[in-house]
């Protein structure tokens, strides 16, 4: 059995695990693997946003362009498609592209076809909304987890393969325990989410700055060769419990410190639904995900439900991803998306982050 930390990320550890050495899974899961060469990668949710049905064909036109932004040089080695509504009655294409290395995502960003097209006046008078939402974690700062071992989704795509089963899941504390970092750094969240520049109040273009170690999880499903008994199992007894867990804290993560959450259905560049869904959720740190995981009903039932089917999946297939990452590798922006989109809605405000920076400067002297 395998450890989920890849031999050459490795080093002496400094934090004790939540388990003994000789601990024991109750049945097997794997996680991605990648060579020394992958040193951080990109994770780049671009959205579309929009109100109607008078509104969709130019909204899948827009995803479409997005998409066809990824053949130029340096475009993501992989994409998906998804589609969710929010609870302020908007609907939301995404487009989410991987990156192998920083230098190409941000070569392709800078193009003049891609730079252009998202800085235009056009953006802001075609009636939708847009927002990109780009985390660029270093190798040592995410985890994955599968209960399969091939055609891995999400950054599991840009990697190189899969490992052998491995020893760190199972139990609470696992999610952490399987980052490289882990080993000597809590994680701790330094800084705050803020507005540098627009109002969300009153649309147009808004930057929000992340702070250090803001979370990302993204926790997928997909049932698309599943056969009649797993389907089942997934549509009848998984997907309430979830559908339940993620409304929970689309509405009320905020009391939770949920930034975001966002349950997403993939879709075709058609707008058609795939059997295939995932998670999106930006947590202001990794102790909160943690907490809720732990102790909060609404995943107490998604867990208890996934530990009772777990061993016996055959093609059902359930994964996550978990990140964090520095302030400085990130980017949040959004093009009149309503005041409640992604991390708009617990961003501090630029006046009142300054007021707060002067009442500090005023108590430290």
């Amino acid at each position: 059995m395998e450890s989920a930390i890849s031999s050459h990320l490795t080093c002496p550890r400094t934090l004790t695990r939540r388990v003994p050495d000789d601990y024991q899974p109750p049945f097997p899961m794997w996680v991605g693997r990648a060579d020394e060469s992958l040193q951080q990668v990109v994770m780049a949710y671009f959205g579309v946003q929009f109100r109607d049905d008078e509104q969709r064909p130019a909204a899948l036109a827009a995803m479409r362009e997005i998409v066809a932004s990824f053949d130029l040089d340096d475009g993501p080695l992989h994409y998906d498609l998804t589609h969710h509504a929010d609870n302020q009655g908007y609907e939301n294409l995404m487009i989410v592209g991987y990156w192998k290395d920083i230098a190409s995502h941000n070569r392709w960003l800078q193009r003049p076809a891609v730079a252009d097209w998202w800085q235009s006046d056009e953006r802001l008078s075609e009636g939708l909304g847009y927002f990109r939402e780009i985390v660029a974690p270093r190798a040592e700062q995410f985890e994955t987890l599968y209960a399969f071992q091939d055609r891995l989704p999400g950054v599991g795509a840009v990697m190189d393969g899969t490992s052998g089963e491995i020893n760190e899941h199972g139990y609470w504390g696992s999610m952490r325990e399987r980052f490289p970092i882990s080993q000597t750094d809590w994680m701790q969240p330094s800084g705050e989410l803020r507005v540098i520049s627009g109002d969300p109040a009153a649309g147009g273009r808004v930057v929000v700055k992340g702070h250090d170690n803001i979370a990302l999880i993204r926790s997928g499903q997909d049932w698309k060769d599943a056969e009649s008994e797993e389907r089942s199992l997934y549509l009848d007894e998984i997907l309430p419990t979830l559908q339940q867990g993620m409304d929970f804290l689309r509405d009320n993560g905020d009391s939770l410190g949920c930034y975001s959450n966002r349950f997403v259905r993939n879709i075709d560049l058609d707008g058609n639904f795939l059997d295939l869904s995932y998670n999106i959720g930006h947590w202001s740190s990794l102790d909160k995900l943690e907490r809720w995981a732990e102790s909060h009903p609404t995943h107490l039932r998604i867990f208890t439900t996934f530990f009772r089917v777990a061993a016996g999946l055959s093609k059902l297939r359930l994964y996550h991803e978990v990140s964090v990452f520095d302030a400085h590798d990130q980017l949040y922006e959004y093009i009149n998306c309503h005041p409640q989109t992604g991390m708009l809605r617990d961003a501090q405000p630029v006046e009142r982050a300054k007021t707060a920076g002067r009442a500090s400067g005023r108590s430290s002297s």
